[in-house]
Formats: C-alpha cells, structure tokens, sequence
C-alpha cells in the first residue's frame, strides 16, 4: 500500500488492540488492518473487507459440548476479551450462558486451563493458537459467526475512500490475502 501511495512505510506496534483503534479513531494512525465491526464503524471509516474469518469457540478439557447450539446452557461460563467484537455480541445473544470479560488472552487461557471458564469465544485464528497452550481443550466445529478483516482509516478521509476500493480489489483479485493467509497457516478463514 505504502508502494502505491509513494509515501514510507512506518509500522507502528501497540499493545492492545484497543490501542490500535483510538490511534485510528484519533488520526494517530492513518490505517489500521483490523475487523471491521458496526460498533467500530462508527468511530472509523471501513474499506471492503478483505478477509473473512470463523467465530468459534475453544472448549477447555472434558467439555461435554459438541455442538455450537449447545453453548447457551444455563451455568455455562463464556469467556470473551473485554470490550472486543465478541463480547458486544456474545453479551446479547448470549440468554442462559455466563458472559466472563477477561482483559486478555493470556488470562483467557489460565482460565480455561483452571476451568474458571468453559469455554472461550473468538475468531478461530486465534482460537487454534491458544488451543497450543490449554492441554486438553479443542476448538468446536462449527461457528457462531464471521470476523470481518478491512483496513481501517480515520473518519474525515473520504478522499481516501477510492484508492481503498481499488486497493482491496486488487489483492482480492490477486490473491495475495488467501496466500499469505496459506503462509501463515491461518486457521478458520472462509474462502470465496
């Protein structure tokens, strides 16, 4: 993008997420390539999405779950990070399941190895890396539904708005989101 647009590249690394959204929401930021969620489209401007990716859950060890259908159960315990896309939704659909807002995923992860939660609900991609660290658990077949990936910008920008479109089609058309996708043996994305 930075090629395209004859200007320097400069990565810039935060944290947290949230993080990553107030510099976009703030201009300190001029993109960010991020799920592009309703709640955040409302404080930044989207491109077309350019990857898809499934929302699961990771059970903890013994978990009689087998199905997506089965998680709203009445003393279940869901854990979600604090403040993200899940969480806002999760906290409505959710009837008879627990919400547990955990502030991160190394938290999220001795939760469930201590059985504190039963299970944890994000995108799969990050779902099957933590599946590494929590002895015992899977990740469910199934989703409960899509994370949108789209680069982000600053609201105010519009004349940005083009380019993003032609950009996003371009390495749609290309390929080269599913291939580095492929690369980096992303798990859980949804393919056209």
């Amino acid at each position: 993008m930075a090629e395209k647009l004859h200007v320097p590249y400069e990565p810039v690394v935060y944290a947290k997420n949230a993080e990553v959204l107030e510099a976009v929401k703030t201009g300190a930021a001029d993109v960010a390539f991020t799920n592009a969620s309703p709640a955040r489209a409302k404080l930044m401007d989207f491109a077309p999405v350019y990857l898809r990716i499934e929302l699961g859950y990771l059970l903890a060890e013994g978990s009689p779950v087998k199905d997506v259908g089965e998680i709203d159960v009445s003393g279940r315990k869901v854990g979600v990070t604090t403040g993200s896309s899940s969480d806002a939704e999760l906290s409505h659909d959710l009837k008879n399941a627990t919400v547990v807002r955990i502030a991160t995923i190394k938290d999220a992860i001795g939760q469930l190895t201590a059985h504190q939660i039963d299970a944890f609900a994000t995108n799969k991609a990050t779902l099957f890396e933590m599946a590494e660290k929590v002895p015992g658990s899977h990740v469910l077949q199934g989703r409960w539904g899509e994370e949108h990936h789209a680069i982000a910008i600053p609201k105010g920008r519009e004349a940005a708005g083009d380019f993003l479109r032609g950009f996003t089609e371009e390495i749609g058309e290309s390929g080269l989101v599913l291939d580095a996708a492929k690369r980096a043996d992303l798990k859980g994305v949804i393919t056209p």
